[in-house]
């Protein structure tokens, strides 16, 4: 049977005091955090890449001490560091010259950074690789990237699940969603920004997965990979000064769009798939209670 996880995109909000946490400061967010939820996104180690020479990858000590704040049926969503996505280093002003990353889609460092995982492998979910809008600058077109991409996916090993996200609304397409499926791979439906709405995506040919079986020579796959839905809503900068920083209370409601939502993550739930449903500040104006929001609409308790 197929299992829903909503959590949240980061934890550790002092604001979150009185609605997640006892208190403001000097608590265990992680731990207290846990108590009430089963999934969080770790977002962290996305921001790795500091030079065509420079990476950094998640400290041994920091993984042990998220392992140890968190029960065994705990699941940690991922954001892998973009070293490995971002296909040139970020510029430091608009007339900057682009500069290649020569890491982009390195197995390699992807390896080194399941390695610094080692400590909660037994506790992961999806592990997401976001790639941001690739202009004709940076990518030549959807084949050049799928040829990328599918060269790194058969290189990957199979007891980590894995998420791809692409903001290229354009690449979204069967090619797409077919090499994916093929490499036993899930597609990360984002809902926000620019991107098309989610259930827009799942339409689309391939969009809505089914039942198929690993590559050869692995034996098929009993069920097909868990699903991740990031809501992150379309006005990041808006809702944060609106909220002031403080992620305690509903800033826009988004009651229009959750029940087409919350159908998709059924109709994905109706086909055997899992479905980690999480959750940004930036949707509504507070996590938690877009949260509570979302179990009521789906009648949980």
């Amino acid at each position: 049977m197929a299992a829903l996880r909503i959590g949240t995109c980061s934890w550790k909000y002092p604001s979150w005091a009185g609605i997640v946490y006892s208190a403001e400061k000097n608590i265990n967010y992680l731990a207290e955090y846990a108590a009430r939820f089963d999934t969080v996104e770790i977002d962290q180690w996305f921001w790795s890449l500091h030079g065509p020479d420079s990476v950094s990858l998640p400290r041994p000590e920091v993984v042990r001490e998220y392992a140890a704040a968190v029960p065994p049926s705990f699941r940690f969503t991922v954001k892998a560091p973009d070293s490995v996505t971002l296909t040139h280093v970020r510029r430091k002003g608009a007339a900057a010259p682009l500069v290649e990353n020569p890491h982009f889609l390195s197995p390699e460092l992807f390896f080194r950074f399941l390695d610094s995982l080692s400590p909660m492998h037994g506790l992961l979910g999806p592990v997401m690789l976001q790639f941001e809008y690739l202009n004709r600058q940076k990518m030549a077109s959807q084949r050049a990237f799928l040829d990328r991409l599918g060269d790194f996916l058969a290189a990957m090993p199979r007891d980590i699940p894995l998420g791809i996200e692409s903001r290229n609304p354009n690449y979204l397409s069967r090619p797409y969603f077919d090499l994916l499926a093929a490499h036993g791979v899930a597609h990360v439906f984002l809902q926000g920004y620019y991107m098309p709405p989610v259930w827009d995506v799942a339409a689309r040919p391939g969009g809505m997965p089914a039942v198929l079986p690993r590559m050869a020579p692995e034996p098929p796959a009993a069920r097909p990979p868990a699903h991740v839905i990031r809501l992150h809503g379309p006005d990041r900068a808006g809702i944060e000064e609106r909220s002031g920083g403080a992620w305690n209370r509903i800033v826009e409601a988004r009651d229009d769009e959750l029940p087409r939502v919350l159908a998709l993550v059924r109709d994905f739930l109706a086909r055997d798939i899992d479905v980690f449903l999480n959750v940004n500040n930036h949707y509504e104006g507070s996590a938690p209670l877009s949260i509570v929001k979302i179990r009521s609409l789906l009648g949980m308790a």
